[in-house]
């Protein structure tokens, strides 16, 4: 399956925008490998801002049913807790 049909699908049944659903992708397939995520390297790997990731994580750690996202620090930038 194609990135781009895989990112429409996951737009369409969870709602999220193209960049939200791009964050999402993301996590789920680095979270069997890393725990912790600064919004600036998600932001660098995706060619977005960390302020971009920053006010994309509510809503896609609301849709993201299948792991868990939670806001961890606040030093030199935010970091991300994700969890299966």
């Amino acid at each position: 399956m194609s990135t781009a049909h895989s990112n429409a699908a996951l737009v369409e049944s969870t709602g999220l925008s193209a960049k939200q659903a791009r964050i999402l992708r993301y996590l789920r397939e680095n979270a069997d490998d890393r725990t912790y995520f600064k919004s600036r390297l998600i932001a660098d790997d995706l060619g977005l801002s960390a302020k971009e990731v920053g006010a994309n994580m509510g809503p896609v750690a609301d849709a993201a049913g299948d792991i868990d996202v939670e806001k961890w620090g606040y030093s030199s930038g935010t970091t991300w807790m994700v969890t299966n």
